[in-house]
């Protein structure tokens, strides 16, 4: 994926790991196998993504964003999801306190002054220029803070991302003189970043990774089968973001002003609108930490001042069709990838709007309690959400830097690790001491291919021959409606009890019933093969291997622990 431009060899190479996100970014590096987020020079982890010039002064971050108030003509922001794309096809809906996009034969450009000087005349530049320049902070602050110029980095990107967005961010890497060893998608990093914790175990799961960003949310299923990471369904969506919890702020306090203050609104002054987005944002961080925050802006409209108060109740109130509309997109995923929430293992929360602690709490209602909910609310051991995605692409990057370029591209080439997987599961039926057949699964759904899984079972104790059942099946929700209670209306006694019941009993009528049971369980499905093994020795055991292929041919091998030979058969995919 590198540009012939920067080719460092593997031995001078100093990694990074960079989440160029479309409102934040990120840069990481890894210590003794251990990723640690850097700070920029003015201390900030969390650098939004915007660049600013003043009087030829180029300021990137939190200074940045600070002139969206005082300087937006020269300000440009939110620029990361235009690279790649057509004017025509880009929403430039966030741009409205910042310089707006322009068509410039039909791609994305911005106008501004960069130079200094009265005289100075201003400069369109494309997004491909402005993510260079942007990136090009990111590499210099990490340079800086290690001591040694960086080369090369691991970049995370949305899963949506296409070819042509792809090497746009490439190229506009290259152009900052910085190699990009490997894309690789957020979500993907985000399930990295909390497998690499030495305290893991590593084992098959299903997870949910929901990445909360500032102007998108996009929220992924992805498969852990083995240590390898599938990607089973995914939803991005822009109506229901960190911006849209803002809005509720904004429109809240713009109300409560224009109260006060003769009718005046003002959201229609784009310079006050600038100032409650910036203060609104202020307001929903610190809320995330405490149950009180304060509203307080100088000079908000028409010179007059404004100030006010808001508590997290209050908040959640305002904000409930936000919150729930985060819950459907959680369940939209799941079912668009054919599973149940019964099924998922995990939830991980990502992204600045992920602090939340509502958003973490909703998901805990949603999922069983099997289900581990991953976010500082509900987990203390929970890795920060907003450092998540660049700590895993470090920690990727640290494992690549010694290959050689060509091999790193060749061995992340698309048609490697998008690779196939099996939808359903394969195993076999094993007889249980009552004499019940029981599924015994060996290659879980979702596995990705080539895969090799073996299972031992137990004969029955008397041994003898042993026919083994090599079948497909796959997870079922089983539903146990409650049982109808007793009606005793029917008895002289009862009707007498019931109708001195309001003031004695202890019960009444609207008494919660009880809810139904969901479980999940294995529904076996066709007989794929069978395969007999004679003569198996009193209280031995079989040995059952599966193979699937890279086309899903599958290979069975059976035999008895200890024992010579055996069957071997193969299925076609």
């Amino acid at each position: 994926m590198s540009d012939t431009k920067t080719t460092p060899a593997p031995g001078d190479r100093t990694v990074i790991g960079v989440t160029f996100g479309n409102s934040n970014s990120s840069i990481a590096y890894t210590v003794d196998d251990k990723a640690e987020v850097i700070a920029n020079e003015d201390g900030d982890r969390q650098i939004p993504t915007i660049l600013s010039y003043v009087d030829g002064e180029e300021y990137y971050g939190q200074q940045a964003k600070a002139f969206l108030v005082r300087n937006s003509k020269n300000t440009v922001a939110y620029f990361r999801d235009f690279l790649g794309k057509d004017f025509k096809s880009i929403d430039p809906t966030h741009n409205h306190a910042s310089v707006h996009p322009e068509d410039v034969d039909g791609s994305v450009s911005f106008t501004l002054t960069d130079e200094e000087g009265e005289d100075a005349t201003p400069s369109t530049l494309s997004v491909s220029e402005i993510s260079t320049r942007y990136l090009r902070r990111l590499v210099n602050s990490a340079s800086e803070y290690l001591g040694k110029k960086v080369t090369s980095a691991v970049i995370t990107i949305p899963t949506n991302f296409n070819d042509k967005q792809k090497a746009a961010l490439i190229a506009a890497a290259a152009a900052a003189d910085l190699e990009v060893l490997q894309l690789i998608s957020e979500p993907v990093a985000a399930v990295v970043a909390y497998d690499a914790r030495p305290e893991v175990e590593i084992k098959d799961k299903i997870v949910v990774v929901a990445d909360l960003g500032g102007t998108r949310s996009d929220v992924t299923v992805v498969a852990s089968r083995g240590g390898l990471y599938t990607i089973l369904a995914t939803a991005h969506d822009y109506d229901f973001a960190g911006a849209t919890l803002d809005k509720v702020l904004i429109d809240h306090f713009a109300k409560e002003f224009a109260k006060r203050n003769q009718g005046i609104d003002p959201r229609e002054n784009a310079r006050s609108l600038a100032k409650l987005k910036f203060e609104a944002e202020a307001t929903k961080r610190a809320l995330s930490l405490s149950t009180n925050a304060n509203f307080s802006i100088e000079s908000l409209a028409e010179g007059i001042d404004f100030s006010s108060t808001i508590n997290r109740l209050r908040y959640e109130t305002i904000a409930r069709s936000v919150f729930e509309g985060f819950n459907r997109l959680v369940e939209s995923v799941i079912k668009k990838a054919g599973l149940d929430v019964l099924d998922v293992d995990e939830v991980i929360l990502s992204g600045g709007t992920a602090h939340t602690p509502r958003i973490a709490a909703n998901f805990g209602a949603i999922f069983p309690e099997s289900t581990n909910i991953l976010a500082p609310s509900t987990t203390p051991a929970a890795i920060n959400p907003s450092e998540l995605q660049a700590r895993g692409a470090a920690l990727q990057a640290s494992l690549i830097q010694e290959y050689e370029a060509e091999d790193i591209d060749q061995s992340t080439h698309a048609a490697v690790t998008t690779v196939p997987h099996i939808t359903n599961a394969i195993g076999v039926l094993s007889v249980s001491q009552s004499g019940d057949e029981v599924f015994v699964p060996v290659v879980f759904p979702e596995t990705a291919v080539p895969a090799r899984r073996t299972v031992i079972v137990a004969a029955p104790k008397n041994g003898g021959d042993v026919l083994i059942k090599i079948v497909e099946g796959n997870t079922h929700i089983k539903v146990t409606q409650p049982q109808p209670k007793a009606n005793g209306d029917n008895s002289k006694a009862a009707k007498v009890e019931d109708a001195n019941s309001d003031e004695d009993s202890d019960f009444s009528d609207d008494e919660e019933e009880e809810e139904e049971k969901r479980e999940k369980v294995w529904k076996v499905g066709a007989t794929l093969a069978e395969a007999a093994i004679r003569g198996v020795k009193k209280g031995g055991k079989v040995e059952i291997s599966i193979n699937v292929n890279a086309d899903l041919a599958v290979t069975v091998t059976a035999r008895e622990v200890g024992a010579k030979g055996g069957v071997r058969g193969q299925l076609n995919a």
